[in-house]
């Protein structure tokens, strides 16, 4: 055989290669839209996408509503008008960006059980699991919560 032809044929398949890589090390934004139940299994995130930005909604709860009957509200709120406002539906997570590799950073988590919000960020480690990282100041300073994919009943 040819050493010239075996070697166009190995510069042909490297550099298909590298053009294939840093195309599936990109990822898909969108993969993260659904819906999400955390770790607890207390309630399910709904992910959608404003713009260029996701955004995530409390869309069910385990325990939806109080003891009275009534639907839950955000009573830990710092902000005294929003203590009203019911959970079910509640926007709680926002802004975040799709960096690549499968992650979604610089964004807030609102944890309604402490009326807390932190920094954020969302690693997609396969089509049905989702790392949620909440931290203050530095990702090293937190907590990770691993959500699993809902497959919807239409």
């Amino acid at each position: 055989m040819n050493k010239r032809f075996v070697g166009f044929g190995l510069l042909l398949i490297f550099s298909l290669l590298l053009a294939v890589v840093p195309a599936r090390a990109a990822g898909n934004p969108d993969a993260v839209l659904g819906v999400w139940k955390n770790g607890e299994g207390t309630g399910m995130i709904q992910i959608f996408k404003k713009a260029d930005k996701y955004y995530g909604r409390l869309v069910w709860l385990k325990v939806a509503n109080t003891p009275a009957g009534t639907p839950r509200t955000d009573v830990n709120n710092p902000d005294e008008a929003k203590r009203k406002t019911p959970l079910k539906g509640l926007e709680n997570m926002r802004e975040f960006t799709f960096s690549g590799d499968n992650k979604w950073e610089g964004g807030k988590i609102y944890d309604p059980k402490n009326g807390s919000d932190y920094s954020c960020e969302m690693t997609l480690v396969d089509a049905n699991t989702l790392e949620v990282r909440g931290f203050i100041g530095v990702s090293l300073f937190g907590r990770t919560d691993v959500w699993k994919r809902q497959m919807m009943k239409k």
